[in-house]
Protein backbone atom coordinates (compact mmCIF):
# COMPACT_ATOMS: atom_id res chain seq x y z
CA UNK A 1 0.00 0.00 0.00
CA UNK A 2 1.39 3.41 -0.41
CA UNK A 3 1.97 5.82 1.63
CA UNK A 4 -1.29 9.05 2.11
CA UNK A 5 0.14 11.87 0.66
CA UNK A 6 -0.39 15.27 2.96
CA UNK A 7 0.04 19.00 1.76
CA UNK A 8 1.29 21.28 3.86
CA UNK A 9 0.67 25.11 3.22
CA UNK A 10 2.94 26.93 4.92
CA UNK A 11 3.60 31.30 5.41
CA UNK A 12 4.83 34.07 7.61
CA UNK A 13 5.02 38.16 7.65
CA UNK A 14 6.82 40.39 9.20
CA UNK A 15 4.90 44.15 9.90
CA UNK A 16 8.47 45.96 9.38
CA UNK A 17 11.13 43.11 8.50
CA UNK A 18 12.21 43.06 11.09
CA UNK A 19 9.04 43.68 13.21
CA UNK A 20 6.32 41.99 14.69
CA UNK A 21 5.76 38.42 12.98
CA UNK A 22 3.67 35.25 12.70
CA UNK A 23 3.75 32.44 10.71
CA UNK A 24 0.38 30.33 9.51
CA UNK A 25 0.26 26.85 8.20
CA UNK A 26 -1.96 24.05 7.21
CA UNK A 27 -2.11 20.62 6.50
CA UNK A 28 -4.79 19.14 3.85
CA UNK A 29 -4.95 15.37 2.70
CA UNK A 30 -3.64 15.46 -0.83
CA UNK A 31 -6.48 13.11 -2.21
CA UNK A 32 -9.52 15.13 -0.71
CA UNK A 33 -8.71 18.99 -0.20
CA UNK A 34 -10.13 18.12 3.79
CA UNK A 35 -7.77 20.59 5.88
CA UNK A 36 -6.69 17.92 8.73
CA UNK A 37 -5.14 20.86 11.12
CA UNK A 38 -4.32 24.77 11.17
CA UNK A 39 -1.55 26.40 13.40
CA UNK A 40 -0.90 29.50 13.80
CA UNK A 41 1.42 31.60 16.61
CA UNK A 42 2.78 35.06 17.05
CA UNK A 43 6.46 34.69 17.24
CA UNK A 44 7.22 38.60 18.43
CA UNK A 45 10.20 40.84 16.62
CA UNK A 46 11.53 38.53 13.36
CA UNK A 47 12.16 39.17 9.54
CA UNK A 48 9.51 37.61 6.82
CA UNK A 49 12.00 35.12 6.20
CA UNK A 50 12.25 33.67 9.56
CA UNK A 51 8.33 33.79 9.87
CA UNK A 52 7.79 31.88 6.78
CA UNK A 53 10.80 29.04 7.93
CA UNK A 54 8.50 28.87 11.15
CA UNK A 55 5.44 28.77 9.32
CA UNK A 56 7.05 25.62 7.40
CA UNK A 57 8.50 24.46 10.63
CA UNK A 58 5.33 24.09 12.34
CA UNK A 59 3.47 22.75 9.41
CA UNK A 60 6.13 19.99 9.18
CA UNK A 61 5.29 19.03 12.26
CA UNK A 62 1.59 19.10 12.46
CA UNK A 63 1.88 16.84 9.20
CA UNK A 64 3.74 14.33 11.08
CA UNK A 65 1.45 14.61 14.12
CA UNK A 66 -1.21 13.15 11.24
CA UNK A 67 0.97 10.41 10.14
CA UNK A 68 4.34 10.00 10.76
CA UNK A 69 5.03 7.66 7.70
CA UNK A 70 3.50 10.42 5.24
CA UNK A 71 4.40 11.65 2.15
CA UNK A 72 4.30 15.36 2.20
CA UNK A 73 4.22 18.13 -0.74
CA UNK A 74 5.04 21.46 0.87
CA UNK A 75 3.57 24.17 -1.02
CA UNK A 76 4.67 27.78 -0.40
CA UNK A 77 4.82 31.09 -2.04
CA UNK A 78 8.31 31.60 -1.00
CA UNK A 79 10.39 31.23 -3.72
CA UNK A 80 13.38 31.69 -0.72
CA UNK A 81 12.31 28.87 1.21
CA UNK A 82 11.68 26.47 -1.74
CA UNK A 83 14.21 26.51 -3.42
CA UNK A 84 16.86 27.06 -0.18
CA UNK A 85 15.03 23.24 1.02
CA UNK A 86 15.33 21.86 -2.05
CA UNK A 87 18.66 22.23 -2.01
CA UNK A 88 19.38 24.47 -4.94
CA UNK A 89 20.01 27.82 -2.83
CA UNK A 90 22.05 28.06 0.46
CA UNK A 91 21.24 28.97 3.27
CA UNK A 92 23.64 31.47 4.53
CA UNK A 93 21.76 33.34 7.45
CA UNK A 94 22.44 31.96 10.68
CA UNK A 95 18.19 31.87 12.50
CA UNK A 96 17.40 30.33 8.93
CA UNK A 97 19.98 27.61 8.50
CA UNK A 98 18.95 26.80 12.28
CA UNK A 99 15.58 26.31 10.93
CA UNK A 100 15.89 24.36 8.26
CA UNK A 101 17.88 22.22 9.72
CA UNK A 102 15.23 21.26 12.03
CA UNK A 103 12.52 21.23 9.32
CA UNK A 104 14.91 18.54 7.51
CA UNK A 105 15.13 16.94 10.37
CA UNK A 106 11.46 16.05 11.18
CA UNK A 107 10.63 13.34 7.85
CA UNK A 108 13.05 11.92 6.09
CA UNK A 109 13.89 13.95 2.82
CA UNK A 110 12.81 11.33 0.51
CA UNK A 111 9.20 11.75 1.74
CA UNK A 112 8.90 15.94 1.11
CA UNK A 113 8.73 17.56 -1.87
CA UNK A 114 8.92 21.68 -2.35
CA UNK A 115 7.11 23.54 -4.79
CA UNK A 116 6.20 26.96 -4.94
CA UNK A 117 2.56 28.61 -5.68
CA UNK A 118 1.83 32.26 -6.37
CA UNK A 119 0.65 33.93 -3.35
CA UNK A 120 -2.95 33.85 -4.33
CA UNK A 121 -2.88 30.25 -3.77
CA UNK A 122 -1.44 30.38 -0.73
CA UNK A 123 -4.04 32.70 1.36
CA UNK A 124 -4.98 30.48 4.02
CA UNK A 125 -2.04 30.44 5.49
CA UNK A 126 -1.49 33.91 5.08
CA UNK A 127 -4.45 34.16 6.98
CA UNK A 128 -3.35 32.70 9.32
CA UNK A 129 -0.54 34.51 9.85
CA UNK A 130 -2.28 37.51 10.08
CA UNK A 131 -4.57 36.05 12.50
CA UNK A 132 -1.66 35.12 14.39
CA UNK A 133 -0.09 38.76 14.17
CA UNK A 134 -3.80 40.75 14.60
CA UNK A 135 -4.29 38.52 17.97
CA UNK A 136 -0.78 39.73 19.52
CA UNK A 137 -1.24 42.94 18.97
CA UNK A 138 -4.54 42.92 20.61
CA UNK A 139 -3.19 41.10 23.35
CA UNK A 140 -4.68 38.08 22.98
CA UNK A 141 -3.91 34.29 22.16
CA UNK A 142 -4.32 33.20 18.36
CA UNK A 143 -7.91 31.18 17.94
CA UNK A 144 -8.95 29.99 15.04
CA UNK A 145 -11.43 31.10 12.93
CA UNK A 146 -15.49 30.15 12.77
CA UNK A 147 -15.80 26.51 11.71
CA UNK A 148 -12.31 25.60 10.96
CA UNK A 149 -10.56 22.43 11.41
CA UNK A 150 -9.06 21.47 14.81
CA UNK A 151 -6.14 23.27 15.28
CA UNK A 152 -2.67 20.54 15.60
CA UNK A 153 -1.67 22.95 18.94
CA UNK A 154 -4.75 21.67 21.05
CA UNK A 155 -8.31 22.32 21.36
CA UNK A 156 -10.08 25.09 19.66
CA UNK A 157 -12.16 27.90 21.97
CA UNK A 158 -15.84 26.66 22.17
CA UNK A 159 -17.58 30.34 21.02
CA UNK A 160 -20.48 30.64 21.42
CA UNK A 161 -22.45 27.76 20.25
CA UNK A 162 -25.83 27.39 19.19
CA UNK A 163 -28.88 27.37 21.56
CA UNK A 164 -29.60 24.07 23.55
CA UNK A 165 -31.82 21.72 22.13
CA UNK A 166 -31.97 23.99 18.79
CA UNK A 167 -30.16 21.17 16.08
CA UNK A 168 -30.91 22.34 12.52
CA UNK A 169 -33.53 21.07 10.96
CA UNK A 170 -32.39 19.37 7.83
CA UNK A 171 -32.83 21.57 4.32
CA UNK A 172 -33.94 25.00 6.54
CA UNK A 173 -32.03 27.59 5.21
CA UNK A 174 -29.32 30.08 6.80
CA UNK A 175 -31.23 33.29 7.22
CA UNK A 176 -28.27 36.14 6.64
CA UNK A 177 -28.60 39.90 7.25
CA UNK A 178 -25.24 41.46 6.32
CA UNK A 179 -24.73 44.86 7.87
CA UNK A 180 -21.63 46.74 6.85
CA UNK A 181 -20.60 48.44 9.70
CA UNK A 182 -21.92 52.36 10.50
CA UNK A 183 -19.64 55.27 9.68
CA UNK A 184 -16.14 56.22 10.63
CA UNK A 185 -14.22 59.16 10.18
CA UNK A 186 -12.47 57.74 7.24
CA UNK A 187 -15.95 56.20 5.82
CA UNK A 188 -17.03 60.13 6.02
CA UNK A 189 -13.79 60.93 4.08
CA UNK A 190 -13.93 58.37 1.70
CA UNK A 191 -10.74 56.85 2.30
CA UNK A 192 -9.82 53.49 2.05
CA UNK A 193 -9.47 51.79 5.27
CA UNK A 194 -8.28 48.20 5.24
CA UNK A 195 -7.18 45.16 7.83
CA UNK A 196 -4.33 46.48 8.55
CA UNK A 197 -4.96 50.30 8.35
CA UNK A 198 -5.63 52.83 11.21
CA UNK A 199 -8.89 50.50 12.66
CA UNK A 200 -10.88 53.62 13.48
CA UNK A 201 -13.68 54.00 15.75
CA UNK A 202 -17.02 54.40 15.01
CA UNK A 203 -17.75 58.55 14.69
CA UNK A 204 -21.15 60.20 15.76
CA UNK A 205 -22.99 59.75 12.65
CA UNK A 206 -21.75 55.88 13.10
CA UNK A 207 -22.81 55.61 16.40
CA UNK A 208 -26.34 56.73 15.59
CA UNK A 209 -26.54 54.26 12.62
CA UNK A 210 -25.63 51.52 14.44
CA UNK A 211 -28.35 52.26 17.19
CA UNK A 212 -30.47 52.64 14.16
CA UNK A 213 -29.74 49.41 12.71
CA UNK A 214 -29.95 47.65 16.15
CA UNK A 215 -34.05 48.85 16.12
CA UNK A 216 -34.73 47.27 12.63
CA UNK A 217 -36.86 44.94 11.86
CA UNK A 218 -34.39 42.92 10.22
CA UNK A 219 -32.35 42.23 13.48
CA UNK A 220 -34.99 40.97 15.07
CA UNK A 221 -35.26 37.53 17.04
CA UNK A 222 -30.92 37.03 15.34
CA UNK A 223 -29.34 33.81 17.46
CA UNK A 224 -25.90 35.05 17.16
CA UNK A 225 -24.23 38.63 15.33
CA UNK A 226 -20.54 37.40 13.67
CA UNK A 227 -18.54 40.31 13.47
CA UNK A 228 -15.39 41.27 11.64
CA UNK A 229 -12.04 41.93 14.23
CA UNK A 230 -12.18 44.88 13.43
CA UNK A 231 -13.20 48.25 15.61
CA UNK A 232 -15.77 49.76 13.69
CA UNK A 233 -17.34 46.19 13.19
CA UNK A 234 -17.03 45.31 16.78
CA UNK A 235 -18.46 48.34 17.83
CA UNK A 236 -21.36 48.34 15.24
CA UNK A 237 -22.08 44.37 16.56
CA UNK A 238 -22.03 45.22 20.16
CA UNK A 239 -24.85 47.98 19.37
CA UNK A 240 -26.92 45.36 17.67
CA UNK A 241 -26.03 42.29 20.43
CA UNK A 242 -26.95 44.27 23.23
CA UNK A 243 -30.09 45.46 21.95
CA UNK A 244 -31.11 41.82 20.35
CA UNK A 245 -29.76 39.89 23.52
CA UNK A 246 -27.09 37.42 21.00
CA UNK A 247 -23.62 36.81 21.63
CA UNK A 248 -21.18 37.82 19.04
CA UNK A 249 -19.47 36.04 17.41
CA UNK A 250 -15.46 37.46 15.93
CA UNK A 251 -14.16 35.96 13.04
CA UNK A 252 -11.15 37.34 10.75
CA UNK A 253 -12.33 36.13 7.82
CA UNK A 254 -14.81 38.47 7.85
CA UNK A 255 -12.36 41.88 7.84
CA UNK A 256 -12.17 44.21 5.23
CA UNK A 257 -9.00 44.01 2.42
CA UNK A 258 -6.00 44.53 2.84
CA UNK A 259 -5.24 47.87 0.66
CA UNK A 260 -1.39 47.79 1.99
CA UNK A 261 -0.03 50.72 0.74
CA UNK A 262 -3.08 52.82 0.27
CA UNK A 263 -4.68 52.45 3.26
CA UNK A 264 -6.10 55.75 4.37
CA UNK A 265 -5.87 57.23 0.39
CA UNK A 266 -9.11 58.65 -1.67
CA UNK A 267 -9.84 56.71 -4.95
CA UNK A 268 -8.18 60.45 -6.94
CA UNK A 269 -5.12 60.24 -4.48
CA UNK A 270 -4.29 56.45 -5.31
CA UNK A 271 -5.39 57.22 -9.15
CA UNK A 272 -2.81 60.14 -9.31
CA UNK A 273 0.28 58.37 -6.89
CA UNK A 274 0.15 54.80 -8.48
CA UNK A 275 -1.89 55.32 -11.66
CA UNK A 276 -0.58 52.05 -13.55
CA UNK A 277 -0.85 49.77 -10.14
CA UNK A 278 -4.32 51.28 -9.78
CA UNK A 279 -5.14 50.37 -13.78
CA UNK A 280 -3.43 46.42 -13.46
CA UNK A 281 -5.59 45.83 -9.47
CA UNK A 282 -8.76 47.29 -11.53
CA UNK A 283 -9.03 44.96 -14.42
CA UNK A 284 -7.39 42.10 -12.38
CA UNK A 285 -8.74 40.66 -9.35
CA UNK A 286 -5.51 38.77 -8.99
CA UNK A 287 -3.84 41.96 -8.88
CA UNK A 288 -3.01 43.27 -5.45
CA UNK A 289 -2.21 46.84 -4.05
CA UNK A 290 1.64 47.21 -3.25
CA UNK A 291 1.80 45.38 -0.41
CA UNK A 292 -1.65 44.84 -0.03
CA UNK A 293 -4.25 41.57 -0.74
CA UNK A 294 -5.98 40.69 -3.50
CA UNK A 295 -9.75 40.67 -4.45
CA UNK A 296 -9.36 36.88 -5.45
CA UNK A 297 -7.77 36.11 -1.95
CA UNK A 298 -10.98 38.33 -0.48
CA UNK A 299 -13.48 36.19 -2.23
CA UNK A 300 -11.75 33.04 -1.20
CA UNK A 301 -12.09 33.50 2.62
CA UNK A 302 -15.38 34.92 2.31
CA UNK A 303 -16.54 31.36 0.43
CA UNK A 304 -14.86 29.66 3.18
CA UNK A 305 -16.34 31.73 5.97
CA UNK A 306 -19.81 31.68 4.40
CA UNK A 307 -20.00 27.75 4.18
CA UNK A 308 -19.34 27.73 8.13
CA UNK A 309 -22.06 29.76 8.52
CA UNK A 310 -24.11 27.57 6.23
CA UNK A 311 -23.34 24.84 8.17
CA UNK A 312 -23.47 25.69 11.80
CA UNK A 313 -26.25 28.06 11.69
CA UNK A 314 -28.61 26.32 8.88
CA UNK A 315 -32.21 27.78 10.19
CA UNK A 316 -31.02 30.38 12.26
CA UNK A 317 -31.47 34.00 11.80
CA UNK A 318 -27.04 35.47 11.56
CA UNK A 319 -26.86 38.87 11.82
CA UNK A 320 -23.18 39.54 9.94
CA UNK A 321 -21.14 42.57 10.45
CA UNK A 322 -18.52 43.07 7.74
CA UNK A 323 -17.20 45.14 5.28
CA UNK A 324 -17.84 46.57 1.80
CA UNK A 325 -15.38 44.27 -0.01
CA UNK A 326 -16.46 40.86 1.87
CA UNK A 327 -20.16 41.88 1.89
CA UNK A 328 -19.93 42.31 -2.07
CA UNK A 329 -17.70 39.38 -2.89
CA UNK A 330 -20.36 37.19 -1.05
CA UNK A 331 -23.60 39.03 -3.02
CA UNK A 332 -21.58 38.68 -6.25
CA UNK A 333 -21.24 35.02 -5.08
CA UNK A 334 -24.87 34.41 -4.17
CA UNK A 335 -25.71 36.38 -7.36
CA UNK A 336 -23.06 34.36 -10.16
CA UNK A 337 -21.48 38.03 -10.60
CA UNK A 338 -18.10 38.11 -11.86
CA UNK A 339 -15.09 39.99 -10.48
CA UNK A 340 -16.15 43.21 -13.21
CA UNK A 341 -19.52 43.99 -10.69
CA UNK A 342 -17.66 44.48 -7.20
CA UNK A 343 -17.08 48.14 -7.59
CA UNK A 344 -20.62 48.43 -9.10
CA UNK A 345 -22.57 46.69 -5.99
CA UNK A 346 -23.47 49.98 -3.62
CA UNK A 347 -23.37 49.01 -0.04
CA UNK A 348 -23.77 52.27 2.31
CA UNK A 349 -22.64 52.26 5.90
CA UNK A 350 -25.16 50.52 8.12
CA UNK A 351 -27.03 49.06 5.49
CA UNK A 352 -28.53 45.87 5.87
CA UNK A 353 -28.38 43.19 2.61
CA UNK A 354 -30.59 39.76 3.13
CA UNK A 355 -29.54 36.59 2.32
CA UNK A 356 -31.18 32.92 3.03
CA UNK A 357 -28.08 30.46 2.17
CA UNK A 358 -29.38 26.79 1.76
CA UNK A 359 -27.89 23.10 2.70
CA UNK A 360 -27.22 22.97 -0.95
CA UNK A 361 -25.54 25.24 -1.87
CA UNK A 362 -28.09 27.61 -3.49
CA UNK A 363 -29.16 30.99 -2.20
CA UNK A 364 -31.68 33.64 -2.68
CA UNK A 365 -31.21 37.43 -2.33
CA UNK A 366 -33.90 39.14 -0.78
CA UNK A 367 -32.97 42.54 -0.62
CA UNK A 368 -29.70 44.73 -0.49
CA UNK A 369 -28.15 47.61 0.68
CA UNK A 370 -31.74 48.77 2.96
CA UNK A 371 -30.70 51.62 5.11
Amino acid sequence: MSARLLRVEADGGSRGNPGPAGYGALVKDAATGEVLAEVAESIGRATNNVAEYRGLLAGLRAAAEIDPSARVEVRMDSKLVVEQMSGRWQVKHADMRRLAEEARAVLPADRVDYGWIPRAQNSHADRLANEAMDAAAAGRPWQRSTGGPAAAAGPAPAGPAAPAGSAPAAGEPLELVLVRHASTPLTEQRRLSGRHGEDPELSEAGREEARRVARCAEVRGADVVVSSTLRRCRQTAEVIAEHVGAPVLLDPQWDETDFGDWDGCTTAEVVRRWPAEFAAWSADPAVAPPGGEPLVAVERRVRDAASALRARWAGKRVVLVTHGDPLRALLRECLGCGAGAQRRIRVDPGSRTLLRLHGDGSSEVVAVNRV
